[in-house]
């Protein structure tokens, strides 16, 4: 076997290990065209705007709490981040035209695919606490994994339910609207 034959079968087999050692991006549906940029202090922020509006709301009893992209991210972020096996990565959240809009990174194995998770996002008359509901889920090529779905509703939950979301506050929401990049959630202390 010449040199210019070893050398061919060495790359060859150097970019094979190459591709097995990364993961192949399949595709799915689009990242929005503008990256929502977060910062570190946007759940901070997001805590302090809650506190602000129930020491308001204690003398009216009404509270209004608007919660941007930039903020819902972060917190969905960080919730991921904490995680150890997370269902996706790379979060991404638009609120338009009355719906939120995920997007993320899901893998299965080598593969890594684009998701977007489009929820409606209301509020049970009942309880007062946030409901959400998938309207539309697209993972690409690849399959959901397993429970995919039920863990990203429970990040999103918690993110209405947890330190800072009615249960924690003694707030009873009365109406969740979403319109250009804002989420506005109205209520009254229980």
């Amino acid at each position: 076997m010449n040199t210019k034959t070893k050398i061919s079968i060495i790359f060859g087999a150097a970019l094979a290990l190459g591709a097995l050692a990364c993961s192949i991006s399949v595709g799915g549906p689009d990242y929005p065209a503008q990256v929502i940029q977060t910062s570190s202090g946007d759940v901070a922020t997001l805590q302090a705007q809650f506190d602000s509006a129930l020491t308001t709301g204690a003398e009216s009893g009404v509270i209004t709490v608007q919660i941007t992209e930039a903020q819902i991210t972060a917190y969905i972020a960080e919730k991921i981040q904490a995680q150890t096996n997370p269902p996706f990565t790379d979060p991404q959240v638009l609120l338009r035209d009355g719906q939120m809009q995920l997007y993320g990174k899901i893998t299965q194995g080598y593969f890594t695919a684009n998701m977007l998770i489009t929820m409606n996002v209301g509020v049970d008359p009942a309880t007062g606490l946030p409901t959400i509901s998938i309207a539309k889920a697209d993972f690409g090529p690849v399959d959901a994994p397993e429970g995919l779905t039920s863990a990203i509703s429970s990040v999103i939950k918690e993110a209405f339910t947890g330190s800072f979301g009615p249960v924690a506050t003694g707030l009873r929401i009365e109406t969740i609207t979403i319109a250009d990049g804002i989420m506005t959630l109205t209520g009254r202390i229980k």
